[in-house]
């Protein structure tokens, strides 16, 4: 009891999406495995009850009778709507009764709306009736929609439930919540008319004809106030975690709010995000309708307008994102230098953070009659044009020693174990490491410092990745962009990670990565199939892919997302 084999979950747990599905099962079996959802209500009424109105009152204005997602008391909300485009190991040729095995679902994931399952589907036998491939454009087209529906619907829980919250709002300052929220009601506004037009659309003709006009119309315009809401990201973040760490006020209505019915117990911070995993998954949406349209059809081409519009919006976000986060690290750091050398201009437009960290450096000291090894501390900033040595004073000051242009910088890795390809492997300070049993050793040479002269920095870092992590940001990595991607393997996120270092990679679930190194202390450095993004991540938040079918439709995927980056 409790458990649900893979392929065999009730079909009454699409009512979680979907209430216009045609159901086999039982009326006993509904009540028993139907999963328990809140009703929806209406957002508070305030100075703006007109912007905020109920979905229901929008829907039954727009059209007669019943529409499809009428059923909004049983609606799954998108933090646990799992898009079929985005489920990499899915086959929609096989029928579910026919893929199930012993494998035991652990972990809930409530199942996705599907068209071919509606009742006027399935009354009139479209799925039947028309080709396999166009009824797999039909389900492309319509998980858009019921994507979006669920979106919307965790956005209104969000703006009703913590930004309408007046003890909330009493515990933070207009700023902090200005911060904390940004622009989320007008990003509301945009999904909403999004959603009433693709269902205008929908409820005009079952068999949907396209939905790219209706992407492309709203990617090129109504959508301008997802890049505002992304590029606060960096001070809602900072924002959140200040509130909850020093404000005890905040922290306890805000426990209070989570546990509400009608939050499904699920953070605050999963709504906040919600508005970037969107805007990222609709390029992987329309990719799908695209994969499923006649490139001979004129559909086709429109399809790759709304592509290329989503795809552009997401660049957007993301620098918008970027530069802002950049910017401010680039300020805090200025003023944490105190240069005992020739100073320079450190904040530029064109500079940005890329790592840093504390190293240990090994020193040759010089006596009368003989040579002995040192150790110091050292901490770098490396940035993309230029690396800055310090000596750390606190946790808010560093003296700068030394500074190297980027392009004048070498590293090489040290392994004690082949002391034949370490360089300067007869040196008094190779041998003293080795007899110590120093690990994870790296050289770094300055061809030309900040006084024109060599310098050779044996260091070595805490752990095998972090020694990985400086060798592949100190390299120029030229061989990388030769790399054939082909060769590479793939991993599907099954877990979400944040980056907590400039240098790593934020991941949400069902993301596909390309792995170019893997280190032994459970971390890899990947590519992000959606936008080419690189960095680190934890081996345990992937899965490896190994499907060949399902490998060579991410490289055509990642062609196609990749090449529209180019050209937008």
């Amino acid at each position: 009891p409790g458990t649900l084999r893979r392929g065999l979950r009730s079909t009454s747990y699409r009512r979680a999406v979907v209430s216009g599905v045609d159901f086999d099962a039982s009326s006993n079996t509904k009540k028993n495995n139907r999963m328990s959802q809140p009703i929806l209500k209406a957002v508070a009424e305030d100075k703006d009850k007109d912007k905020f109105s109920s979905l229901v009152r929008i829907k039954r204005k727009m059209m007669k009778g019943q529409g499809t997602f009428d059923g909004e008391e049983a609606a799954v909300l998108y933090q646990n709507y799992k898009e079929k485009a985005l489920d990499i190991e899915s086959d929609e040729d096989t029928d579910p009764k026919q893929k199930s095995d012993d494998k035991i679902i652990v972990k809930y994931k409530p199942l996705r709306s599907s068209w071919s399952q509606l009742s006027m589907v399935k009354k009139n036998g479209l799925s039947s009736a028309v080709s396999q491939e166009e009824r797999k454009r039909q389900e492309a087209i319509f998980e858009v929609i019921s994507s979006e529906h669920s979106y919307l619907l965790s956005l209104e829980i969000l703006i009703r439930m913590f930004k309408h919250s007046k003890p909330l709002s009493s515990t933070m300052t207009k700023t902090e919540s200005h911060h904390l929220f940004s622009n989320i009601s007008d990003v509301y506004e945009a999904s909403k008319q999004f959603f009433k037009e693709l269902e205008e659309r929908h409820q005009k003709a079952i068999l949907i004809d396209d939905i790219s006009d209706i992407v492309e119309k709203h990617a090129k315009s109504t959508f301008d106030p997802y890049v505002k809401y992304c590029t606060n990201e960096v001070y809602q973040q900072r924002t959140l975690q200040k509130l909850i760490s020093t404000n005890a006020s905040f922290k306890e209505v805000l426990s209070s709010i989570e546990s509400n019915e009608d939050c499904r117990n699920l953070p605050m911070i999963s709504f906040l995000i919600l508005p970037m995993q969107r805007v990222t998954r609709l390029p992987l949406l329309m990719d799908t309708i695209c994969q499923k349209t006649p490139k001979d059809s004129p559909k086709y081409e429109a399809c790759k307008r709304a592509l290329k519009e989503v795809s552009k919006l997401v660049r957007l976000c993301n620098e918008g994102a970027r530069t802002m986060e950049r910017t401010e690290m680039m300020y805090t750091i200025n003023s944490q230098l105190e240069f005992k050398i020739k100073p320079f201009p450190l904040v530029s437009s064109s500079r940005w953070l890329v790592k840093r960290g504390e190293l240990t450096a090994y020193v040759e000291d010089t006596g009368i009659f003989s040579k002995r090894t040192s150790k110091q501390q050292v901490y770098f900033f490396l940035f993309n044009d230029v690396l800055i040595v310090t000596k750390k004073k606190s946790e808010d000051s560093y003296n700068v020693t030394d500074y190297v242009l980027r392009d004048q910088l070498s590293v090489e890795q040290c392994d004690n174990e082949e002391p034949n390809s370490s360089p300067g492997k007869n040196s008094p300070a190779m041998l003293y490491l080795r007899q110590s049993s120093a690990s994870h050793l790296f050289m770094l040479t300055m061809h030309s410092n900040h006084a024109g002269e060599k310098v050779e920095m044996l260091l070595g870092a805490e752990t095998l990745s972090e020694r990985a992590r400086w060798i592949a940001a100190l390299g120029q990595n030229g061989d990388r962009q030769r790399v054939d991607r082909t060769t590479l393997t793939q991993v599907e996120i099954i877990r979400s990670y944040t980056a907590k270092q400039p240098e790593e990679l934020s991941l949400q679930v069902a993301d596909v990565v390309l792995v170019y190194q893997k280190v032994n202390d459970g971390w890899y450095e990947g590519e992000r199939l959606r936008d080419g993004e690189r960095g680190w991540f934890p081996k345990e938040c992937a899965k490896e892919i190994t499907c060949q079918a399902t490998i060579d439709k991410n490289m055509e995927r990642m062609g196609r997302l990749l090449g529209l980056e180019t050209i937008v």
